[in-house]
């Protein structure tokens, strides 16, 4: 964006700026500036000094805006964003790790000599952090052919914070297998595998986690840490000596006997565990014993770097804030033992800024001296925000016409090139010329409208410049975001695949014995043949022994978080009965299916007229990125739109994830085909928000949108109920009021329901009778199970939408003990950023004591009580008054779980989450975020309170909870069970739970493909293959036992010869060289597939010194006798034939290795097809012998 760059550097003023900078100013104060005029002028002051650049923030929400802005102006590498941790303690927290990769990606650039911008807050720049020549010390360089020590550089990997793992499934892991190294760097979008020969690096490969399968070589690579705080194990051992005698300092202090004996016992252990190089949470309390030299940030950055501080005096009451609240938080730890006055954690604004002789600019908008500033410079500019103009085309037309007349230049900022066309397309209409000259423009001619491709968060006039900047946000009414690539490395169909590893412990279902207890995998020996088979405990203690060949009738059982299987009893008839029940259910309900699929097939309603130009370019005002789930999802409604049948669609996603966009574009193509709109929602506030929604995506066009609710007087209701009736009204919103029989549409032809399954029985049935002939679209927040999508595949219409927004945050989740001084910094954190904060008390009794508790906490925050025991009115007027921003915070029950949107709430505090489920936590989480601002949700628990044991599990599962952890695949299941209970009734929820949830889809598929007429793919005659053969996976070769039941699921799945060629390269690229007992496994599976391939039904060596071959009687016709006989003579004596039922070939294998004779069969069967009368040869025969 030089072109709107270099105006400023042409301005004296700055100039003035620069030539202060070069006379060795301390301190320069510029005023004046604001939005991204500031950024603006940061791009030109940089690239006129050519020096490193800090830019200081008061808060993380501002240095994220400067952040966006100067990746837009200059070179986005040459930018840095540091996301300062801004609560206070956050280290004794469990939080999510996509802020500490950021923060370590930032540390690793900086330790390389980074000189660019680095944007960060100052809560960031306060914390003493490890010294900078100790990180670059850190990298670990690895290069292909150099020797390296593996003990050695596993303990170096330790000391940097990685975690020794049986499998690398997420950052900061690492696993060892032989020589086979797995590593996930914290800053690194792709895991890396190191494979040394003897000690020797033969090969550095990056990996893909899902398929845990080899993407790219390269030569070198360097590892850097995982952690911010770390230290080497003899460090660890010095600094406890020092943190010792800083504990003695302490007691002889204390006058307090109770006191005395806390500190010594608390910080004691600290110090006995530092000791013996242990590391834990609680290690960076003491980083001023470790690291004296007490370095921030800044430290990083060379001596020349200018420091731009934004808005000093906000930094400055940060500071003091930031200060204040640290304070009281140690003082509670120091009170409890937990900590030391004598310690320290951070330094002072005065440290950071005014000690270190650095050169520093202020911005500030108003002329006016801050508190320990002295400017010996002051630059005042003229800076216009530029304003809205809504739309509003021929004001803006008055506008240009004057910046034309004196000659400014004037640029116009769109998102995109489509975008860009767009607007030119809209200046054009209203008698307005501009050019598109896309980025790379370094002048725009004087008195000409321009427009360029970028994004800036806000336009600006500069009179004194003549250069006008709007962007395409203040033209039309919403402003394009830009879509940032928020890193996804799963989605959740790939994350809940997780939860179905096995491990010992977890119920199993056995597709014929049953539910009982899986106890890993055995290997055994039988007539001196080492085979592995699947332990598998029943009632009574029975065991049974599954060949690990049939494995796929083995499902890990996976039902409600709440349900606990029955085991069965081995040899029992109760499982057949119990499966035969479940059986007959899944086949009414698939008759049901069938027969609605048949009605709606034959019914006939409104087929609509595909896309207008009107249609498109409404779509295109949409002001955010798409994901490609949300366009497939809309193609879909719109296609069935088209057609005669009328439209069944449920369109399920996440909340927030756009599904209200999908139903406002099928609306809006409804109303321009001249049909009618209903949509109907399940709460008075729900169809408030929409109807806001609605009405302000239709402003530009003459569509009128009406809500029937409670909130609208009689007389109101009147009209808009006389609007239907007309035709005059187009689109209409409300509760169940919709479903009265004094209401009457002239036309309707499409209704939206959303949340379906939280209306009653009677309004469903009247649904019903709407339904029958107009299109309709069903919206649910409930995550619908993969497997229920596919068996419903031709029944019910499903748009699933999976992919969050780019502009969403991962919420900052933190799992910690309840405390005072955590819940009124959380608050005031938000409220400083004119948030607002939901706290969640899942009781009514006690709920208003909480109440009270939080207003002294933070008397100046307005806090209201919601809760289910309220009069329905009462709790309305609650919530509106709190959407509405009357209110800062929120106490309530789990009633804010549901619908509700409040994209200002972007904090949440849950008091005793471990009283919780699962997936009620994850759908509360889903309430904040909503915005592009970061979000936190802090799941508190009570202090050393003993736990039951599922709320100890449930709080071990939150912990796992913030990305990737089990927590969230539990959650996600659970979700996931009570949509398939939603889609199919009540009545088969319980179905599910009792034959587990695999089993339950796989039936219910079964009985849908049958009543389809789909004819039951004639199962593939199973092969028997039993050799005296050791063919198993030692437990040297794969140690872990999930991995080693995925290895043999594998194996089970080989379908063709080239599926074992890929099995044997994925074996040596994840787990090193083959051993012979693997490799014979993949001999078996060749010789399954020749087998599959021939009807040969079973392979077999009950005799030593043969090996038998049976084909299945069905494929007597097809084997040609004469070349039969001919190819078993052609083995001179070695291959006998006998016929009968079933023709069955003998291999002699006397005198030979036991895997020559398997090698032999395999030669022979490569031949087979020379004997078959259905593969059509005609070619000579080749015997090779």
């Amino acid at each position: 964006m030089q072109v709107i760059i270099n105006p400023m550097k042409q301005d004296t003023n700055i100039g003035t700026i620069v030539a202060g900078l070069e006379k060795g100013l301390h301190e320069q104060l510029v005023s004046g500036l604001a939005g991204s005029a500031r950024q603006t002028l940061m791009a030109a002051v940089k690239q006129m000094t050519d020096r490193p650049v800090c830019v200081v923030t008061h808060n993380m929400y501002q240095a994220q805006k400067v952040y966006e802005d100067l990746i837009e102006l200059v070179d986005p590498d040459q930018v840095l964003l540091y996301p300062g941790n801004e609560l206070i303690g956050s280290e004794l927290a469990v939080a999510s790790p996509e802020m500490l990769a950021q923060r370590i990606h930032v540390f690793n650039r900086l330790a390389q000599g980074f000189t660019g911008f680095l944007v960060a807050p100052f809560a960031g720049l306060r914390r003493l952090v490890v010294p900078p020549h100790v990180w670059r010390e850190s990298q670990i360089k690895l290069a292909v052919g150099e020797e390296l020590d593996i003990e050695a550089f596993l303990l170096r990997c330790i000391e940097l914070g990685y975690e020794r793992v049986d499998m690398v499934e997420r950052k900061g892991e690492l696993s060892v297998r032989g020589g086979i190294i797995d590593l996930y760097p914290i800053d690194s979008e792709w895991p890396v595998r190191i494979e040394l020969f003897d000690v020797e690096v033969d090969s550095i490969r990056t990996f893909d986690m899902l398929s845990q399968r080899s993407l790219e070589s390269v030569q070198t690579y360097v590892i850097g840490p995982a952690k911010e705080m770390f230290a080497s194990t003899p460090l660890l051992q010095e600094s406890a000596v020092r943190l010792e005698q800083k504990l003695g300092e302490t007691v002889a202090k204390l006058k307090d006997g109770g006191a005395k004996e806390k500190v010594v016992e608390r910080i004691g252990t600290d110090v006995e565990r530092m000791s013996q190089g242990q590391r834990f949470p609680q290690l960076y309390s003491y980083i001023s014993v470790i690291y004296p030299t007490e370095d921030t940030l800044l430290s990083y950055m060379p001596a020349e770097t200018l420091l731009i501080i934004d808005e000093p005096s906000r930094v400055l009451d940060t500071s003091a804030q930031l200060q204040k609240e640290e304070a009281e938080w140690l003082t509670g730890r120091i009170i409890q033992g937990e900590y030391m006055a004598n310690l320290s954690l951070s330094r002072t604004y005065e440290d950071i800024v005014m000690t270190k002789k650095r050169q520093i600019v202020y911005l500030s908008l108003f002329l006016r001296q801050s508190p320990k500033t002295q400017p010996q410079n002051i630059v005042n500019l003229t800076c216009r925000t530029m304003q809205n103009f809504h739309g509003q085309m021929n004001v803006l037309k008055t506008e240009l016409a004057r910046w034309k007349k004196s000659q400014d230049q004037i640029v116009f900022v769109a998102a995109d090139m489509e975008r860009a066309r767009r607007l030119e397309r809209v200046l054009h209409d209203y008698e307005m010329e501009a050019d598109v000259l896309g980025d790379a423009v370094e002048m725009v001619p004087p008195g000409r409208p321009t427009i360029i491709l970028g994004n800036l968060q806000t336009g600006f006039e500069l009179p004194l410049n003549k250069l006008i900047v709007i962007t395409e946000g203040e033209v039309f009414t919403a402003k394009q975001r830009k879509a940032r690539k928020v890193q996804q490395t799963m989605n959740n169909a790939e994350r809940i695949k997780n939860y179905l590893e096995l491990k010992p412990g977890d119920y199993v279902v056995h597709v014929n014995h049953g539910i009982g207890k899986y106890l890993g995998i055995e290997t055994k020996e039988i007539l001196g043949i080492h085979k592995d088979y699947l332990h598998i405990q029943y009632a009574a203690g029975d065991s049974l022994f599954v060949p690990i060949d049939q494995i796929d009738h083995v499902q890990k059982y996976v039902a409600s978080e709440e349900a606990t299987p029955k085991i069965y009893s081995l040899g029992g008839s109760e499982w057949k009965r119990v499966k035969n029940k479940v059986q007959s259910s899944v086949k009414d309900i698939a008759e049901d299916l069938i027969k609605l699929y048949a009605v709606r097939e034959a019914a006939v309603g409104h087929s609509f007229s595909t896309d207008t130009t009107e249609q498109r370019e409404f779509e295109s005002m949409f002001p955010y990125q798409e994901t490609p789930d949300q366009l497939r999802a809309i193609a879909e409604v719109k296609s069935d739109m088209e057609r005669k049948r009328p439209m069944d669609r449920l369109v399920c996603g996440d909340v927030g994830y756009g599904k209200t966009e999908v139903a406002i574009r099928a609306a809006f193509k409804a109303v321009m085909d001249g049909k009618q709109v209903a949509v109907l929602v399940p709460t008075t506030i729900l169809a408030q928000q929409h109807y806001e929604t609605f009405r302000e995506r239709f402003s530009e066009y003459p569509i009128r949108v009406e809500v029937l609710s409670r909130f609208r007087s009689r007389k109101e209701q009147n009209a808009s109920l006389k609007g239907l009736k007309e035709g005059t009204v187009d689109v209409v919103i409300g509760t169940h009021r919709l479903l009265s029989k004094d209401l009457q549409f002239r036309e309707l032809g499409l209704l939206i329901v959303d949340e379906e399954q939280r209306f009653g029985v009677s309004h469903k049935e009247k649904l019903k009778q709407i339904k029958t002939n107009v299109d309709v679209m069903t919206l649910t927040a409930t995550p619908i199970p993969r497997t229920l999508h596919m068996s419903m595949l031709g029944v019910r219409d499903l748009s699933v939408i999976e992919t969050p927004p780019e502009n969403r945050f991962p919420v900052q989740t933190y799992v910690m003990d309840y405390s005072p001084a955590l819940v009124r910094e959380a608050i005031e954190r938000e409220l400083a950023r004119d948030g607002q904060v939901f706290f969640l008390y899942n009781q009514v009794q006690g709920i208003e004591q909480m109440a009270e508790q939080i207003s002294m906490l933070v008397p100046d925050a307005r806090i209201a009580v919601a809760h289910g025991q309220m009069n329905e009115s009462e709790l309305e007027g609650v919530i509106l008054d709190f959407l509405e921003g009357n209110f800062d915070v929120l106490v309530s029950t789990t009633i804010i779980e549901t619908g509700v949107d409040i994209p200002n709430v972007n904090t949440l505090i849950i008091y005793n989450a471990d009283k919780m489920g699962l997936s009620q936590l994850y759908q509360l989480r889903g309430r904040v975020g909503r915005s592009n601002r970061i979000a936190y949700a802090y799941f508190t628990y009570q202090r050393d309170k003993v736990l039951t044991e599922v709320a100890e599990k449930r709080l071990q599962a939150i912990k796992e909870f913030t990305e990737l952890g089990s927590g969230f695949k539990i959650a996600m299941r659970d979700l996931s069970i009570r949509g398939a209970g939603n889609l199919l009734g009540a009545e088969q929820h319980g179905f599910i739970n009792t034959v587990g949830f695999d089993l339950y889809s796989q039936m219910l598929k079964d009985a849908i493909d049958e009543l389809k007429g789909e004819v039951k793919q004639e199962s593939v005659t199973p092969v028997e293959i039993n050799l005296q053969l050791d063919a198993y996976i030692p437990s040297l070769y794969i140690t872990d036992s999930r991995q080693k039941i995925e290895m043999y699921k594998k194996f089970v799945a080989v379908a063709t010869l080239e599926d074992v060629d890929d099995l044997a390269e994925e074996l040596l690229d994840r787990f090193g060289p083959v051993p012979k007992p693997v490799d014979n496994l993949l001999t078996i599976s060749r010789l399954r597939v020749y087998a599959l391939e021939h009807h040969i039904t079973e392979i077999s060596q009950k005799n030593p010194d043969e090996i038998k071959l049976l084909l299945h009687p069905s494929q007597n016709n097809n084997i040609d006798g004469g070349a039969l006989f001919a190819l078993a003579s052609s083995w001179s004596r070695r291959v006998g034939l006998s016929g009968g039922q079933q023709i069955t070939i003998a291999v002699k294998v006397k005198g030979l290795r036991e895997d020559e004779g398997v090698q032999l069969v395999e030669k022979l069967l490569r031949q087979f097809h020379q004997v078959r009368r259905d593969t059509g040869t005609k070619e000579p025969y080749v015997l090779d012998k």
